[in-house]
Protein backbone atom coordinates (compact mmCIF):
# COMPACT_ATOMS: atom_id res chain seq x y z
CA UNK A 1 0.00 0.00 0.00
CA UNK A 2 1.24 3.41 -1.20
CA UNK A 3 0.62 5.71 1.34
CA UNK A 4 0.34 10.25 0.18
CA UNK A 5 2.71 12.19 2.68
CA UNK A 6 0.48 14.86 1.72
CA UNK A 7 -2.23 13.51 3.95
CA UNK A 8 -0.05 14.02 6.76
CA UNK A 9 -1.81 17.50 8.19
CA UNK A 10 0.23 20.14 9.97
CA UNK A 11 -1.12 18.91 13.69
CA UNK A 12 0.07 15.36 13.32
CA UNK A 13 -2.85 13.74 11.58
CA UNK A 14 -2.97 11.36 9.32
CA UNK A 15 -6.26 12.18 7.12
CA UNK A 16 -5.85 8.63 5.21
CA UNK A 17 -7.06 7.48 8.47
CA UNK A 18 -9.75 10.15 9.25
CA UNK A 19 -13.50 9.09 8.97
CA UNK A 20 -14.38 12.05 6.30
CA UNK A 21 -11.23 10.86 4.22
CA UNK A 22 -11.82 6.88 4.15
CA UNK A 23 -16.14 7.73 3.46
CA UNK A 24 -14.75 9.88 0.42
CA UNK A 25 -12.18 7.02 -0.66
CA UNK A 26 -14.42 3.98 -0.20
CA UNK A 27 -17.61 6.36 -1.11
CA UNK A 28 -19.95 5.16 1.65
CA UNK A 29 -22.65 7.34 0.70
CA UNK A 30 -22.87 4.94 -2.17
CA UNK A 31 -23.47 2.47 0.30
CA UNK A 32 -25.91 3.97 2.34
CA UNK A 33 -24.02 5.72 4.78
CA UNK A 34 -24.11 9.07 5.99
CA UNK A 35 -20.71 10.47 6.34
CA UNK A 36 -18.75 13.75 5.42
CA UNK A 37 -16.22 13.56 3.14
CA UNK A 38 -13.15 14.96 3.02
CA UNK A 39 -9.55 14.98 0.47
CA UNK A 40 -7.72 15.68 3.23
CA UNK A 41 -6.28 19.36 4.79
CA UNK A 42 -3.33 19.81 2.45
CA UNK A 43 -5.28 18.82 -0.51
CA UNK A 44 -7.89 20.87 -0.13
CA UNK A 45 -5.65 23.56 0.77
CA UNK A 46 -6.88 24.29 4.15
CA UNK A 47 -3.97 24.02 6.62
CA UNK A 48 -5.74 22.02 9.56
CA UNK A 49 -8.94 21.17 10.13
CA UNK A 50 -7.88 20.34 13.71
CA UNK A 51 -6.71 24.04 14.46
CA UNK A 52 -8.66 25.72 11.37
CA UNK A 53 -7.78 29.41 11.12
CA UNK A 54 -6.40 29.59 14.64
CA UNK A 55 -3.02 29.14 14.08
CA UNK A 56 -1.37 32.19 12.50
CA UNK A 57 1.88 30.31 11.71
CA UNK A 58 -0.08 27.42 10.08
CA UNK A 59 -2.31 29.56 7.61
CA UNK A 60 0.49 31.79 6.64
CA UNK A 61 2.42 29.45 5.85
CA UNK A 62 5.61 29.93 7.80
CA UNK A 63 5.35 26.27 9.51
CA UNK A 64 4.53 23.32 7.64
CA UNK A 65 4.27 20.84 10.86
CA UNK A 66 3.45 22.33 14.38
CA UNK A 67 6.76 21.10 15.49
CA UNK A 68 8.36 23.69 13.34
CA UNK A 69 7.18 26.63 15.72
CA UNK A 70 8.95 27.58 18.55
CA UNK A 71 5.62 27.40 20.68
CA UNK A 72 5.53 23.73 20.18
CA UNK A 73 2.98 21.84 21.79
CA UNK A 74 1.06 25.01 22.03
CA UNK A 75 -2.60 24.62 24.10
CA UNK A 76 -4.75 24.43 21.29
CA UNK A 77 -2.72 21.23 19.96
CA UNK A 78 -2.34 19.97 23.72
CA UNK A 79 -5.98 19.90 24.13
CA UNK A 80 -6.78 18.29 20.52
CA UNK A 81 -4.16 15.24 21.47
CA UNK A 82 -5.59 15.07 24.88
CA UNK A 83 -9.00 14.72 22.81
CA UNK A 84 -7.56 12.48 20.57
CA UNK A 85 -5.61 10.13 23.15
CA UNK A 86 -9.11 9.70 24.75
CA UNK A 87 -11.33 9.08 22.13
CA UNK A 88 -9.38 8.05 19.21
CA UNK A 89 -5.95 6.02 20.55
CA UNK A 90 -3.48 8.40 18.74
CA UNK A 91 -1.14 11.05 19.86
CA UNK A 92 -0.93 13.97 17.26
CA UNK A 93 2.14 14.82 19.27
CA UNK A 94 3.41 11.53 19.46
CA UNK A 95 2.71 11.88 15.72
CA UNK A 96 4.76 15.01 14.94
CA UNK A 97 7.87 14.08 17.57
CA UNK A 98 8.03 11.11 15.49
CA UNK A 99 7.85 12.91 11.98
CA UNK A 100 10.64 15.47 13.60
CA UNK A 101 12.48 12.61 14.40
CA UNK A 102 12.61 9.75 12.02
CA UNK A 103 10.91 11.84 8.67
CA UNK A 104 7.22 11.17 6.85
CA UNK A 105 8.50 8.33 5.43
CA UNK A 106 9.56 6.56 8.29
CA UNK A 107 6.55 8.15 9.85
CA UNK A 108 3.59 6.70 6.91
CA UNK A 109 5.48 3.02 7.35
CA UNK A 110 4.70 2.51 11.06
CA UNK A 111 1.17 4.30 10.07
CA UNK A 112 0.98 1.28 8.00
CA UNK A 113 2.06 -1.18 10.15
CA UNK A 114 -0.13 0.19 13.34
CA UNK A 115 -3.46 1.34 11.48
CA UNK A 116 -3.20 -1.35 8.51
CA UNK A 117 -6.71 -4.06 8.32
CA UNK A 118 -5.75 -7.43 9.23
CA UNK A 119 -8.62 -8.59 6.48
CA UNK A 120 -8.21 -6.57 4.00
CA UNK A 121 -5.06 -4.56 4.10
CA UNK A 122 -7.06 -1.11 4.19
CA UNK A 123 -6.26 1.25 6.88
CA UNK A 124 -8.59 1.37 9.46
CA UNK A 125 -9.88 4.39 10.81
CA UNK A 126 -8.67 5.90 13.78
CA UNK A 127 -11.95 7.53 14.78
CA UNK A 128 -13.96 4.31 15.44
CA UNK A 129 -11.69 1.39 14.40
CA UNK A 130 -13.30 0.40 11.35
CA UNK A 131 -12.54 -0.88 8.17
CA UNK A 132 -14.34 1.27 5.61
CA UNK A 133 -13.63 -1.49 2.95
CA UNK A 134 -13.77 -5.00 4.14
CA UNK A 135 -15.73 -3.62 7.85
CA UNK A 136 -18.41 -1.30 6.13
CA UNK A 137 -21.70 -3.26 7.31
CA UNK A 138 -20.56 -2.13 11.21
CA UNK A 139 -21.06 1.79 10.13
CA UNK A 140 -24.68 0.63 9.51
CA UNK A 141 -25.27 -0.61 13.24
CA UNK A 142 -22.89 2.02 15.07
CA UNK A 143 -25.25 4.80 16.30
CA UNK A 144 -22.21 7.10 16.85
CA UNK A 145 -20.46 6.43 14.21
CA UNK A 146 -17.12 8.51 15.20
CA UNK A 147 -16.38 6.53 18.33
CA UNK A 148 -14.91 3.20 18.98
CA UNK A 149 -16.85 0.42 20.42
CA UNK A 150 -14.66 -1.89 22.42
CA UNK A 151 -17.32 -4.45 22.64
CA UNK A 152 -16.75 -5.32 19.00
CA UNK A 153 -13.20 -6.65 17.36
CA UNK A 154 -11.48 -3.60 15.25
CA UNK A 155 -11.13 -5.71 11.91
CA UNK A 156 -15.10 -6.70 11.82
Amino acid sequence: MTWNPELIAPCGMNCALCSGYLALKNDVRKKGARMTYCAGCRPRKKSCALLKKRCQKISSGEVAFCFDCNNFPCDRLRKIDDRYKARYRMSLIENLNFIKVNGVKSFLEEQEKTWKCPKCGEMICCHNGICFKCGIERLFHEKAKYRWNDEKPNDA
